[in-house]
């Protein structure tokens, strides 16, 4: 598509964990936040303090993974030994603004983590139950188009942005 190209809306998306879609999921998942670990500076040469983020750290990412009913898929979560690996897939539309026409650009998100929290719900009748499940995140990688913008392996120091390692030259020390 040439011209500019405005990203609308999430048209449709689909979460898959370990290859195989899930089933019974509500239709929102939140992404999480990344708040850098910080410390603060002060000291001659400083006029007052500031905050300085530690490269490459982050604070606890958690991912709340809604389901609409208990289903197999929810309880498969639940084990402590076993890690937790989902890939979220969006279809994201997108406006040509020039042209006027839409088209669509895929979006991916992969996460790995361990269950932290699991709500079974509640019982309503002719209701959903709203049951979820807290993912304690590890990694994170967001991918548009097949191309990676970010990715977080708090496990192996990774952390690149935009194609760049950020972490690269700390790992040739450690």
């Amino acid at each position: 598509m040439s011209g500019y190209i405005l990203p609308t809306v999430t048209n449709t998306y689909n979460v898959y964990n370990k290859g195989s879609a899930l089933i019974g999921l509500s239709d929102e998942i939140t992404l999480p936040d990344f708040s850098a670990v910080t410390e603060e500076m002060s000291g001659s040469g400083l006029l007052g303090k500031i905050q300085e983020a530690v490269m490459g750290h982050f604070d606890s990412q958690e991912m709340e993974i809604p389901f609409l009913n208990l289903d197999d898929d929810i309880f498969s979560f639940a084990d402590p030994l076993e890690i937790i690996d989902l890939n979220l897939r969006a279809a994201q539309q997108q406006l040509n603004k020039e042209k006027g026409t839409a088209g669509y650009r895929g979006i991916r998100v992969a996460v790995r983590g361990k269950m932290k929290s699991f709500k079974p719900g509640v019982l309503k009748q002719g209701g959903r139950m709203n049951a979820s499940v807290v993912l304690e995140l590890h990694y994170i990688l967001i991918e548009i188009d097949g191309e990676t913008k970010l990715e977080l392996d708090k496990l192996n120091a990774v952390y690149r942005v935009a194609g760049r390692d950020i972490m690269e030259e700390m790992r040739q020390y450690c």
